[in-house]
């Protein structure tokens, strides 16, 4: 049977795919408590909270026991509807019985770095950080995230993690045109066609390319379909630009009510995402077509990491274990997402073929940017996107 390829094992570095969960909503920084006084330790009085591996804890079985001995993980911005994260949360829980709290599932990268800074000491700062790979490079660089080296990480490929082991990157896919072929006449399939009058008020993104990883690899992906590169992101800003100018692009952010209301009748957003709308709107009748575009194809992972500060030290580390498991791998799967040890489980004949053959069809290699093409693009972005698509 032959398997669809990942995004890329060992190519050129890391991604950026998107804003961790990109839909901008906006989040509540307030104080909820100080956080424990002792992290969590084992019967030998090893401390969760500076191990680098659950060897240092004695194992997986003293990391688990520590674990569950704190009883609870805290994330943020992670949407259940998001590369199937839903069945995700509910497996961890399942598994290890400890209750995972997750606060505005709707933030974006930067809102969850945001919360870690502002709430560093208290109960409620988030234990684990899933991040677009540009955040996360931002977040290592600031001091934010602790090395820890899950079970798996000899099999995820150098270009796809910190040398340090502040983050690795989990899943990907690739920048994607999502379109309800009900209320859009003839689906667009490039981001030439985007620019058509046909599309007046129906383009959107999946969140600001600011703060959010979705929307910063679309238009990413549309300075590559306009002449731009990972060293040049200036022709995307332009397109959306001229889709503002033109009346086709929406200031409405993408999310799974908009498209299943129909406000957002065209979204650029990640392939796993759109295919997810499909699939889970059949049957209210949405017809969601997806196309990844051959003009400009873009490809990026997430990034997960353990903040240094986590109330919850031992939980962060196990969930960790979990995403990174055969388990936790296949799940992303499901939720039509590539994910990095996917190679690694075909050659140790753990992957789910079925869920592997359900991926959105793409041909060719990814390419990547680096750490620097990326913080030159989010500075670009910064300091343009604002007037690209005011007025």
């Amino acid at each position: 049977m032959s398997v669809p390829a990942p995004l890329a094992a060992p190519l050129p570095r890391n991604a950026v795919l998107g804003g961790s969960l990109a839909l901008v909503a906006a989040l509540a920084l307030t104080a909820c408590g100080a956080a424990p006084e002792n992290a969590a330790t084992t019967p030998d009085g090893k401390n969760a909270a500076t191990a680098t591996s659950a060897a240092d804890l004695g194992g997986m079985d003293a990391l688990v026991a520590a674990a569950k001995k704190e009883g609870t993980l805290h994330a943020i911005a992670l949407p259940r509807d998001w590369a199937n994260y839903g069945a995700l949360i509910d497996g961890f829980q399942k598994k290890y019985g400890i209750k995972v709290e997750v606060e505005n599932p709707d933030a974006s990268s930067q809102d969850e770095i945001n919360a870690v800074t502002s709430r560093k000491g208290q109960d409620r700062a988030p234990d684990v950080l899933d991040l677009g790979s540009s955040f996360a490079l931002s977040a290592a660089q600031q001091g934010l995230l602790a090395p820890y080296e899950v079970t798996a990480w000899n099999d995820i490929p150098e270009a796809q993690k910190d040398p340090k082991a502040r983050w690795y990157n989990d899943y990907g896919g690739y920048v994607s045109i999502g379109c309800d072929a009900k209320r859009v006449k003839t689906c667009p399939t490039t981001f030439k066609d985007l620019l058509k009058p046909e599309y007046k008020g129906q383009v959107a993104l999946n969140g600001n390319p600011t703060k959010s990883g979705s929307a910063f690899g679309g238009v990413y992906a549309a300075a590559l379909a306009n002449g731009g590169s990972f060293d040049d992101i200036q022709p995307g800003l332009d397109f959306f630009a001229e889709l503002k100018k033109n009346g086709n692009y929406t200031p409405v952010e993408s999310t799974p009510a908009t498209v299943e209301k129909g406000e957002t009748p065209i979204s650029i957003d990640w392939d796993y995402l759109n295919a997810g709308y499909a699939e889970e709107f059949r049957s209210k009748g949405l017809d969601w077509k997806v196309a990844v575009p051959a003009d400009g194809r873009y490809a990026q992972y997430y990034s997960q990491a353990v903040n240094k500060d986590a109330p919850h030290p031992a939980a962060a580390r196990l969930w960790q274990e979990y995403v990174y498991s055969a388990e936790g791998q296949n799940l992303w799967l499901k939720g039509f997402a590539r994910p990095v040890l996917m190679p690694a489980l075909d050659k140790a004949g753990t992957l789910d073929k079925d869920a592997a053959l359900k991926l959105p069809a793409v041909s060719g290699v990814p390419s990547f940017p680096t750490e620097a093409q990326q913080a030159k693009a989010k500075t670009t972005l910064a300091q343009g996107w604002g007037k690209a698509v005011s007025g």
